[in-house]
């Protein structure tokens, strides 16, 4: 059987509810199965994955260990754990055959073990005192630093077995769901994995410091039962010998020499891997996001219950936004959230300059989450889907740990890096956790830097075929690729880029028409240092703002005629799809804004009520960059305007040239 039986094809005897995934056969009972039985493995694996890095960081700090010691704990040590064993895992599994499959075999092996570290680490109070009862040269040491040491113990026993099972869990599901149903299916797993993340949120996280034993003890047990379950139901079909390898090839150093051959091949993986490199230095700070929420004045509970809202309305969300990843292509969205997700890590900067009542802190955050819930349910489903359309399925876990491989080397650096900026911040500030409030600046510098791989990966991707014709590059095929299906996608559209236009026109236009009622509101209660401010700088830079957007509206409306009349763009269309939710979104956040600046004023907080005006004004000219810069990556590729793009039944893949290196 060759690779294009993994192909979803119609059954033999003809009936449309029958479904394929290479060997294995689905009816709808069948199929209803396999997505309960995953699910619940899903469900399993996101509580278990929840409570390592949302406890430790605050069990760590109560035992008074640095900062600096969290980061090599938290994200050295599983980097390097991950770093070696992931590779390895993925590369021997995409190779392994067994009458139990390729992937579930390593999973059944290690997750006892997993269980057990999981469990000691609940333990770890206990067990200190257990060993200073049985070892007096413990004795000459504080409790919490023996405390420290076996919780580190037992955290790198768990990110050990840990490795087999976050590698291969998620490359089962390109095995086993039929090729059709992997949009829905992914739909379906990000609804069950924000909703128990939702519920340990509300329900478990607020218990984090007063009872870490029984929530460690109580979701290895869970976990165990869950995933034994989902392991026993699911089954593997049989796999195709892979092409263009012998076993020579991939055995000791043999192996290693192919896995760094193939995955490394092209320019188009190096853009991908660096982009996944940097994103993962960006995110070594989101273990002290805990530590910038309680600066800004949120207590535990409130934390846990924004975390909880947030998720459960994507979750809703989620069902309405899961179709439009493919119709929209889910690296298209990637890249278009990416860009448009810069602004708002940078703004997030106001903080520096205000500080509100953590109630207030409180709601606005949580309306902020809110506006852009659309955005980030889309984004949430197409992360996976994207790399199943850019890597190659015969391979897919390989490539998967080669950027892996790229992140874990980042996490070796980084975690420590992160820990060390803050120590830095607060020696600046004399120890205070003020230092938190500099988050954004780490994040924002490195994710920039992400997003600009990101673009070239793009980039890269159009110059390959993009919608209609890409296929991954392959230098282990006599193609030069490797044939994959296309699947169609919506182009832009020109009815739904006008309807986006008419939303960046209510984010342009009001911030020029509220400013003076605002101005006049400051005057009202005496607030002349803002109402000085805002005549002199926000509304003329407001005025001006909206001046830029009627011209750049004026040029993507140019293209879109000239696209129509088939005449050559001057620029690029962007796509509609991420625009109307980024116009949306913004227009909605715009009432946050007023409320911000009233409630500042309210408070004598002038200075703050300027930050706000300003952090608006920026936003505004950095939406339109972020347009702007859309159009020009589109530019050369978006030529047409109001199509479908897909690939016609006669086209020929043999009639395309076979990519080089």
């Amino acid at each position: 059987m060759d690779q294009k039986t993994l192909k979803s094809i119609p059954s033999v005897s003809g009936n449309r509810h029958v479904y394929h995934c290479g060997t294995l056969t689905y009816g709808k009972a069948g199929l209803a199965m396999l997505f309960a039985f995953l699910l619940w493995g899903d469900f399993c694996f996101t509580l278990m994955e929840a409570v390592v890095p949302s406890i430790l960081p605050l069990k760590f700090k109560d035992l008074g260990a640095p900062n600096w010691l969290m980061g090599v704990f938290l994200t050295t040590v599983p980097g390097g754990l991950s770093m070696v064993m992931g590779p390895w895992v993925s590369f021997k599994s995409d190779r392994f055959r067994s009458r139990w499959g390729r992937r579930i075999p390593f999973i059944v092996l290690t997750m006892p073990f997993l269980c057990i570290s999981l469990a000691l680490m609940g333990w770890s109070d206990d067990l200190t005192g257990i060993l200073r009862q049985w070892s007096p040269a413990l004795c000459e040491h504080a409790p919490a630093t023996t405390t420290i040491g076996l919780i580190a113990l037992f955290l790198a026993m768990f990110k050990f077995f840990d490795c087999f099972v976050n590698s291969v869990f998620w490359y089962l599901f390109n095995d086993v769901v039929p090729p059709e149903f992997l949009g829905r299916f992914m739909g379906a797993f990000r609804i069950v994995g924000i909703a128990a993340g939702a519920l340990y949120n509300w329900f478990i996280f607020k218990y984090a410091e007063s009872h870490m034993r029984e929530i460690f003890i109580g979701v290895a047990i869970l976990y165990f039962i869950g995933f034994s379950m989902m392991c026993l139901f699911v089954k593997e079909g049989q796999y195709p010998p892979l092409e263009g390898e012998t076993d020579n090839e991939n055995k000791g150093w043999g192996g290693l020499r192919t896995f760094f051959k193939e995955s490394f091949s092209h320019r188009f993986y190096w853009f991908r891997f660096a982009c996944a490199a940097f994103g993962t230095i960006a995110g070594s700070i989101k273990i002290f996001d805990i530590f910038f929420n309680r600066e800004m004045g949120l207590t535990l509970d409130q934390i846990g219950k924004m975390s909880a809202v947030t998720s459960v309305v994507v979750m809703v969300a989620i069902v309405v936004m899961a179709s439009f990843v493919d119709r929209w292509h889910p690296l298209r969205l990637t890249v278009y959230a990416a860009v448009f997700g810069l602004i708002g890590t940078l703004v997030t900067g106001v903080w520096l300059f205000v500080t509100l009542p953590g109630d207030y802190f409180f709601w606005i955050s949580l309306g902020g989450g809110l506006a852009g819930i659309l955005l980030s349910a889309i984004v949430a489903v197409a992360g996976l889907p994207c790399d199943m359309r850019l890597f190659p399925k015969s391979r897919f876990g390989q490539f998967c740990s080669a950027q892996g491989l790229f992140r874990h080397v980042c996490n070796l650096a980084s975690g420590i890096a992160a820990g060390l900026f803050i120590d830095v911040m607060k020696w600046l500030y004399h120890g205070s956790d003020f230092a938190y409030r500099f988050n954004f600046a780490w994040s924002f510098v490195f994710n920039a830097i992400a997003v600009w791989f990101l673009v070239l990966v793009y980039l890269e991707w159009l110059r390959l075929g993009g919608d209609s014709h890409f296929h991954p590059p392959a230098p282990w095929s006599p193609k030069g690729v490797e044939e994959m299906p296309i699947t169609s996608t919506i182009g832009p559209q020109s009815k739904w880029l006008k309807l986006s236009f008419f939303f960046f026109d209510g984010v342009m236009l009001l911030s020029v028409l509220c400013t003076p009622f605002m101005m006049w509101w400051m005057h009202s209660n005496h607030a002349t240092f803002a109402f000085k401010w805002y005549g002199l700088l926000v509304l003329p830079l407001s005025i001006l703002a909206w001046w830029c957007w009627i011209v750049l509206r004026k040029s993507i409306c140019k293209d879109i005629a000239a696209a129509h009349e088939g005449k050559s763009l001057r620029n690029g269309i962007p796509h509609h799809g991420v625009l109307l939710l980024v116009g949306s979104k913004y227009l909605l956040l715009f009432g946050i804004w007023i409320v911000e600046v009233v409630v500042s004023v309210s408070m004598d907080m002038e200075t703050g009520a300027l930050a706000f005006g300003i952090t608006r004004v920026v936003t505004n000219f950095l939406l339109l960059g972020a347009i702007w810069l859309l159009c020009r990556i589109e530019r050369g590729y978006s030529t047409r305007i109001d199509i479908n793009l897909s690939v016609s039944e006669d086209d020929e893949f043999n009639e395309k040239s076979p990519v080089t290196a």
